[in-house]
C-alpha cells in the first residue's frame, strides 16, 4: 500500500483544501475562467464532507471498530479506507501536475479494486440460496404429469363403468 496509516490522509486533505482556496481566491483575480467556479466549490464541499467522514472515523479507535466487525465487514473497511486514500493521493498528484496515469498509485488502486472484486463475490456467494436438491427433485417429479399405462386406464374405465 503507497499510504498507510490516517496521518497523511489529513495531511493530503489539507493541502487540498489549501489548492481549492487558492483557485477560489485567484478567480476573484481573474487568474481563472469563471466557469471553472461552480466546479471548484462543489469539489470544496466534497472536501468538507470527507473531512467529517475521517474526523468521525478517527473518533473510534480502530481496535474498538474492528472489534464490532465481523472479518468480511473488517475486510471491507480496510479496502474502503486504502482505496480513499489512494484516490486521494492520485486527486493529490493530478493537482500537483503529475500524471496519476503513470504513478505506481494506479497499480496500487488496481489491486485493490482486485480485492475489493473478490470481496465482492464472497458476499454474493453468502447472499446466494442453498439449493435442497432432495426437495427439487421431489418437487418437479410430483408437478410433472405422467400419463397412465394403459392397463390402468383400462381398468379405471371398468370401474366408471360398473358404477
Amino acid at each position: 500500500m503507497i499510504l498507510i496509516g490516517y496521518l497523511p490522509d489529513f495531511i493530503l486533505l489539507s493541502k487540498l483544501k489549501f489548492l481549492v482556496r487558492m483557485a477560489d481566491d485567484d478567480i476573484n483575480g481573474e487568474d481563472y475562467p469563471a466557469e471553472i467556479h461552480d466546479y471548484l466549490s462543489a469539489f470544496e464541499n466534497s472536501l468538507g464532507s470527507v473531512d467529517d467522514m475521517l474526523k468521525t472515523m478517527m473518533s473510534v479507535s480502530r481496535n474498538e471498530l474492528l472489534q464490532k466487525l465481523d472479518p468480511l465487514e473488517q475486510a471491507k473497511l480496510d479496502l474502503v479506507s486504502a482505496y480513499t486514500l489512494n484516490s486521494m493521493f492520485w486527486a493529490y498528484l493530478a493537482t500537483q501536475g503529475v500524471n496519476p496515469k503513470e504513478h505506481p498509485v494506479k497499480q496500487e488502486l488496481e489491486r485493490i479494486r482486485t480485492y475489493m472484486n473478490r470481496v465482492k463475490e464472497i458476499t454474493d456467494k453468502k447472499k446466494a440460496s442453498k439449493l435442497d436438491k432432495g426437495a427439487a427433485s421431489r418437487f418437479v417429479r410430483n408437478a410433472l404429469w405422467e400419463p397412465k399405462s394403459e392397463s390402468e386406464s383400462k381398468s379405471s374405465n371398468k370401474a366408471k363403468r360398473r358404477k
